[in-house]
């Protein structure tokens, strides 16, 4: 219960900030200028190839983006020791700022399937690669969005968490170009490690369970640091 009070205050922080409603106009500018680039070619695809792409590399610089604020600022203004004195453990702390960014991102994308609509509307598109698509855009955001929670959380600076955000997330993106410069196993690790390879797949309409599970242990990994992080606030 506490966790989802803690969400809630969160979710309604962002409603009333004039950044987040900048964060998310960019964000449905991107998509909305790529869907119809798309469909205004010569011979345009019922796809939602197109656009999906487009959330994947954004994400890597509005995740951090919106999650900056979650415990850079309360360090900056003090009210996190506050926070932290109440009776809630640090995992609910955690939870409900990383569930309350979460909600917002899945209102974002809710916004994006007006896009998908109009494909049924106006073509006949495979629903297979449409609902798999989204299902890697929600995981990959989810992964992105824990990144930046525990980039935030380990400075009172936005902007440098921001930017730490920033910099994980281009790492975790592109550690599959260094793959054939290696070989043997590690190159396999390169290739695995990739958000954007994991997503791949995903978006051509095939859902591998290993996939969903990587991405569900990015989350797990960066939320368990975030709350280290926030419980060696306790002793400082």
């Amino acid at each position: 219960m506490k966790t989802f009070l803690i969400a809630r205050r969160e979710a309604l922080a962002y409603l009333t900030s004039p950044g987040a409603y900048d964060i998310v106009f960019v964000f449905t500018a991107i998509t909305g200028y790529l869907f119809i680039d798309g469909i205004s070619r010569p011979f345009p695809e019922a796809t939602v190839n197109r656009y999906v792409g487009s959330i994947t590399f954004s994400m890597v610089f509005l995740a951090p983006a919106l999650t900056m604020r979650l415990f850079a600022e309360e360090r900056r203004l003090g009210t996190l020791d506050l926070l932290l004195s109440s009776p809630v453990s640090d995992w609910q702390v955690v939870l409900g700022k990383y569930l309350g960014v979460l909600s917002l991102y899945a209102l974002m994308l809710l916004a994006t399937v007006f896009y998908a609509a109009l494909l049924y509307w106006f073509g006949t598109p495979d629903s297979g690669p449409v609902a798999s698509a989204y299902l890697g855009l929600f995981l990959y955001g989810a992964a992105a969005l824990a990144v930046g929670l525990w980039t935030s959380s380990l400075t009172a600076n936005q902007t440098v968490a921001a930017i730490l955000g920033v910099g994980i997330l281009v790492l975790l993106s592109i550690t599959q170009l260094a793959a054939p410069a290696t070989g043997g196993w590690v190159a396999t690790v390169l290739e695995e490690a990739s958000l954007v390879t994991r997503f791949s797949d995903m978006r051509q309409g095939v859902v591998d369970i290993s996939d969903v599970v990587y991405y569900l242990s990015v989350i797990t990994l960066f939320l368990f640091l975030s709350v280290r992080s926030v419980e060696s606030k306790r002793w400082v």
